[in-house]
């Protein structure tokens, strides 16, 4: 395990203590004899754990420990204080300031190593999440951007608060058939006449009879399911004053009279243009990242989850010196499940396959679908032991068990896997996922149901 530890203390000698047996444990060691300067590395460079001194001059490890939780930029990295104090108070301070452990000066070779391990194994699968978070984020934002270019404005869902006959059929007849309109003529009840019907649109006279238009629009903001719906007034002239005062209430929009039809109708599409966007976005909130990047069948990520992640994946792992492993597995002769059992037994199988293959890999692991019965695995911080044992987990726990469909029939299903290592200079992911390619060719003339690493 390999992992860069920062050491903080204003001692040099305990500095030195600690970096020579962290790096005689193969760690990368940096040095900080300050809370400060601990600070400006953790902000500058990739840390896996902070070795904390708490008696330091200026700002002690408290106040450093409490800095480096409060910034999202480093909240993640496991803090582990190192003090001669041993009263229950300091630890109460330092759980209270963020510390994940703690150590008693002077700390015990196997103690500090087994702390150490431990935290770094924590970080690097608390690593992996956020990584994945942050792609899955990215691919849905895209994913965002463009269905804003196909949303339309038509046959939209509008009410009118309006207590006058004349101008509110004016108003129908400039609205409709382009959109739907309900006239509200009892401002009084805008409550119940909202909750009635999904409106994409409200727009609110300023002359409404014995009723303050603006308390209307509170109304509205007030009610939960309300307070994001686009809000128009419709205003005379002399109502500059009253229209910014709605405005600071959240109104979206206004338009004077003398009113231009083609000017309303603008005016309205551009409201449930962006109302249908806003919706489109809280619904998918939940939902549209995981339909971008996860299998709709297995629950695994998918092909383009897998691609872009990763790139992201090997720029860490050549950046940090560190081993990657990718697998790439098929399943051995599945077309005839299909023919012969049809293919919801098919779908049946890959699903329980998935499930498999997600319970015999680590948890800092990345399964994904890569299309039909083709699967991939891409590990990190596996070397070539470590991904053989991988390997042949999954194997086995996919020959050693049949699976029952749902017709109380059996099958017997096999796996090929082929394994590729991050082991050449240059390396891509198209290098690398063509390499385990070519190892599951390899396996499947060989014989099937078995493990083959690429030739490196």
């Amino acid at each position: 395990m390999t992992a860069r530890v920062l050491v903080v203390d204003d001692i040099p000698t305990n500095v030195r203590l600690l970096e020579a047996r962290l790096t005689a444990e193969y760690f990368d060691v940096l040095t900080a004899n300050s809370g400060q300067e601990a600070l400006d590395i953790c902000a500058n460079n990739p840390i896996d754990i902070i070795l904390l001194d708490v008696m330091m001059p200026g700002m002690d490890g408290f106040e450093t420990c409490r800095r480096l939780k409060a910034d999202p930029k480093t909240h993640h990295i496991p803090v582990v204080m190192i003090t001669a104090l041993n009263q229950p108070s300091d630890r109460v301070a330092g759980l209270e300031a963020g510390a994940d452990d703690f150590l008693t000066k002077p700390p015990e070779d196997m103690q500090l190593m087994a702390r150490v391990k431990s935290l770094v194994r924590l970080k690097m699968l608390t690593d992996e999440l956020r990584s994945r978070a942050q792609t899955g984020r990215d691919i849905a934002d895209e994913a965002a951007h463009l269905a804003l270019g196909s949303i339309d404005a038509e046959n939209g869902r509008i009410l009118l608060v309006d207590d006058n006959v004349r101008s509110s059929e004016r108003l129908r007849n400039y609205l409709v058939p382009n959109h739907q309109l309900d006239i509200l003529s009892d401002p009084t009840s805008v409550a119940l006449g909202i909750a009635e019907k999904d409106y994409e649109v409200v727009l609110v006279s300023m002359e409404l009879t014995d009723f303050d238009p603006l308390r209307v629009c509170s109304q509205l903001r007030t009610l939960e399911q309300t307070r994001s719906l686009p809000i128009i007034l419709i205003a005379d002239e002399g109502d500059r004053a009253k229209v910014v005062r709605g405005l600071e209430l959240g109104v979206n929009d206004f338009i004077v009279r003398p009113i231009e039809k083609h000017e309303l109708l603008a005016r309205v599409r551009t409201q449930i243009r962006r109302q249908r966007y806003a919706m489109e976005l809280r619904e998918s909130v939940n939902n549209t990242m995981a339909m971008a990047v996860i299998d709709g069948l297995t629950g695994l990520y998918n092909r383009r989850y897998f691609e872009r992640h990763s790139a992201l994946m090997l720029e860490k792992a050549v950046e940090q010196g560190r081993d990657l492993a990718l697998i790439m597995l098929d399943i051995d002769h599945f077309k005839p499940v299909n023919d012969t059992y049809g293919h919801s037994a098919g779908d049946e199988v890959l699903k329980e396959f998935a499930l498999r293959v997600q319970r015999s890999i680590r948890g800092v692991d990345l399964a994904c679908r890569y299309g039909g019965e083709e699967f991939v695995v891409l590990m990190p911080d596996a070397g070539q032991a470590q991904a053989q044992n991988i390997a042949e987990r999954i194997r086995r726990s996919i020959s050693d068990t049949s699976f029952d469909i749902s017709n109380q029939t059996s099958i017997d299903i096999t796996v090929s896997l082929g394994v590729a290592l991050n082991n050449r200079l240059g390396d891509t992911p198209e290098a690398l996922l063509k390499r385990a390619d070519m190892a599951l060719y390899r396996a499947k003339n060989e014989g099937r149901d078995r493990v083959v690493f690429d030739a490196a």
